[in-house]
């Protein structure tokens, strides 16, 4: 396994039809989901390469002395206006939007060219012909729109594209940048949290996204484990937040690993706008914009390693950034874990399941087992020890189609994608 081949990043567009990873090399690879044939029932919704360019480098930075990798971070769609894609993608510091076309026809006949495109001796030109476009072979082409650099200073860990479809915000640690899609060579700090002395840093911004209607709303997350809500209407600079969302610890959790593990990885505005799903290392929350003091909903990942911090600590995992994703109609919810599992939780029955992307489980339309874990004592048939559960294989990066029961699983370099039977186990 190479490094470079690692996905990084997993991200549907608006229609589903496409499915965009992004790498550790800098690539991007685009997918698209094949139409339903008559004769061939069984492969409808098949998702097939579409497209593969290299969207990052690895820079140096040679005032700071420092290397830029390459990795794609995230990667937004911008919604559809046309016949072509776009999307945007982002490393640790510069974003480029990408413009993706296709092509399957090309023009013949050229007054002053041969059909090899040399230019012809003008003698021998004696009549002038109309040229006449034929069909060719599909070509998908992606030329890179605008590119967003000098904007950060600190990594970018998120983008999101507003609902007004002319802006988007980029987050890195310790600010947010506003910045209008035309205008690649300036944009507005909206959230700066950097303290007047970097000693007394005590916080760093870890996600941030816009909510899906109201476009002067977002929210970022912290590693304290709080959520701000930021109205741009209240005034330029959104470091008086609108609201905080904060749940109490609970003192007789208290632990050496308490902050770490409160830290947000990642937050999701419901599709309704009136819900937010966060993700921090051992649940994923559900919080309603009306309410402040608490989460409305809690599910624990795995719970089980909570015993096992101190290892996790040590091995580093307990760093790991996993992502949570919506359903379509926001009634299940996903999230990642380690040894290749992923969970989903239904918020109306309260069920919730545990899956595997395995390569046993990747043939097709082969039906997903449900996996349990077990602490100690005994052990039913098919349970998994949570001393044996491999820690290298870790489900960060997920993502769910906008409308239909299909999802999209990041497993280290391997990208799999489940459909329709997928929820037969929640619903």
């Amino acid at each position: 396994l190479s490094p470079a081949d690692i996905i990084s990043t997993v991200e549907f567009n608006h229609t589903g039809e496409l499915l965009a990873t992004g790498d550790k090399g800098g690539r991007v690879v685009i997918f698209q989901r094949e139409p339903e044939s008559k004769n061939e029932p069984y492969n409808q919704g098949e998702y097939n390469v579409y497209s593969t360019f290299q969207s990052h480098e690895p820079e140096f930075d040679y005032l700071k002395s420092l290397e830029i990798e390459e990795k794609i971070n995230k990667i937004k769609w911008l919604p559809q206006q046309n016949a072509a894609h776009s999307l945007l993608s982002t490393n640790d510091k510069t974003i480029k939007l990408w413009k993706i076309t296709e092509r399957d026809k090309r023009p013949e006949g050229y007054n002053l060219k041969d059909e090899e495109g040399k230019l012809k001796d003008l003698s021998t030109v004696t009549s002038l012909q109309v040229p006449v476009l034929k069909p060719m072979d599909l070509m998908v082409e992606v030329t890179p729109r605008r590119i967003f650099a000098n904007g950060h200073t600190y990594h970018v860990n998120s983008i999101s594209v507003n609902s007004d479809c002319e802006t988007y915000m980029s987050a890195d640690d310790l600010r947010i940048n506003l910045w209008h899609l035309a205008i690649t060579d300036r944009s507005f700090n909206i959230v700066d949290i950097k303290p007047a002395n970097m000693e007394d840093l005590t916080e760093v911004i870890t996600a941030s996204e816009f909510h899906p209607h109201h476009c002067n709303l977002f929210v970022y997350s912290s590693s304290k484990g709080s959520l701000r809500l930021c109205d741009m209407r209240a005034s330029a600079l959104c470091d008086k937040h609108s609201k905080l969302y904060e749940e109490p610890e609970d003192p007789s959790n208290r632990s050496f690993f308490s902050e770490i593990i409160s830290s947000v990885s990642d937050v999701k505005f419901s599709h309704s706008g009136r819900y937010m799903l966060t993700r921090d290392y051992l649940t994923v929350k559900v919080w309603d914009l009306n309410m402040e003091t608490k989460p409305v909903e809690t599910y624990q990942v795995h719970d089980y390693l909570r015993s096992k911090l101190c290892s996790l600590y040590e091995n580093d995992c307990i760093f790991d950034k996993f992502e949570c994703a919506w359903n379509g109609s926001d009634s299940v919810i996903m999230t990642g874990a380690y040894n290749n599992f992923f969970r989903m939780f239904d918020r109306n029955t309260k069920r919730d399941v545990t899956l595997e992307a395995s390569r046993e489980s990747s043939k097709p339309r082969a039906i997903l087992k449900p996996r349990r874990v077990c602490v100690g004592g005994k052990r039913r048939k098919d349970d998994i020890s949570v001393d044996s559960l491999d820690f290298t294989k870790k489900i960060l990066h997920t993502a769910w189609h906008p409308t239909e029961n299909i999802i999209a699983i990041a497993a280290t370099n391997n990208l799999y994608i489940f459909q329709d039977k997928v929820n037969s186990e929640m619903h």
